[in-house]
């Protein structure tokens, strides 16, 4: 019988393309989600009942270890942008990341694979930098030889970075952005799951972290996405306090409502992250150790953002067809 991967958040973003490309190497992948029913996307990467998803809640020890039973790699995805009232960023990247490698080592599970982040710092301001790196000590603690990666901003075309800016910049002549000066190395969602498959084969070990070929500010990643996407925008660097405010308003609203307005836009969490470079750190193992190529912003964009276009799909037949004398 082929062997079987047990992926907590496989639905995810990035956990999808770890999941597909495990489909692809022969394993039979398990893909523990919440809402199962949800992720039934995910059936068709592989033959059928190749890849299964099933009901898990990774801050429950029996829903955890059930769905990694028979398992021989576990992989564990599970991460939050911004709080709510149930998911907190120590219960889930910090407990939850260390109950799926204390559960995986009782059950003489030898290979993990944990997704964390560049930034991971436990003396960060950040409660989100804090419990990543809380997360990678306990996932250590209990798999010593388990591979972490932290990528910097991922994309791709369920991205929540690209995707949100297009989305924003539909409105109105300007786009406000906090932290623009801040440096970033946006990494493709296809490049780490091929660094997450060669821990789960057992072909790496310890961390790494992992960044596109290019290093921008926000402020130039915001402009490199009008240019792709055909928007004439004023771009404003909102200043840190500013940013601090607004956060602090949509923070309120949040808790206020309880939880019927979630703060998609901006947390003061998200704020103190801006304030820090999100690049690879130059004594780090990266890619190039793993002998995967890091694939630019630019060949991948286009095949996604086209949809926030004036025009979408047909900007540029209409672009070309200006200078037609009919």
């Amino acid at each position: 019988m082929s062997k079987l991967v047990t992926i907590y958040g496989g639905s995810g973003f990035v956990g999808r393309y770890i999941a597909r490309r495990m489909a692809k190497e022969g394993w039979r992948v398990r893909v523990a989600v919440r809402r199962p029913n949800e992720a039934m996307f995910v059936k068709p990467y592989g033959a059928v009942g190749q890849v299964e998803p099933v009901l898990c809640n990774i801050r429950d020890d029996a829903s955890v270890a059930l769905a990694m039973d028979g398992a021989d790699a576990v992989v564990n995805c599970v991460g939050i942008l911004a709080e709510t009232s149930k998911n907190k960023f120590d219960t889930v990247q910090h407990e939850g990341a260390e109950r799926v490698a204390r559960l995986a080592a009782a059950a003489g599970i030898e290979t993990m694979v944990h997704l964390s982040a560049i930034g991971a710092d436990a003396e960060s301001p950040s409660d989100y930098a804090q419990s990543k790196a809380l997360g990678e000590a306990g996932v250590l603690q209990h798999m010593p030889d388990a591979m972490i990666l932290r990528p910097s901003v991922v994309f791709g075309p369920e991205d929540d970075f690209f995707n949100k800016f297009a989305e924003m910049s539909k409105f109105g002549p300007i786009l406000p952005i906090v932290g623009g000066q801040s440096k970033f190395q946006p990494v493709y969602v296809d490049d780490v799951a091929k660094a997450a498959v060669k821990g789960i084969l057992g072909n790496a070990q310890g961390t790494f972290e992992l960044g596109g070929p290019n290093v921008l500010t926000l402020k130039e990643i915001v402009k490199e996405m009008l240019s792709e996407i055909n928007r004439r925008k004023l771009v404003v660097n909102l200043p840190f306090f500013v940013g601090g405010l607004m956060g602090l308003g949509l923070d309120l609203a949040q808790k206020l409502t309880f939880g019927l307005v979630n703060n998609t836009v901006l947390t003061r969490d998200q704020v103190k992250l801006l304030k820090s470079d999100n690049v690879v750190a130059a004594d780090a193992k990266t890619f190039e150790d793993l002998g995967i190529a890091a694939t630019p912003t630019e060949v991948v964009l286009q095949d996604y953002l086209w949809r926030f276009r004036p025009s979408g799909q047909y900007d540029a037949i209409k672009d070309s067809a200006k200078g037609l004398n009919i």
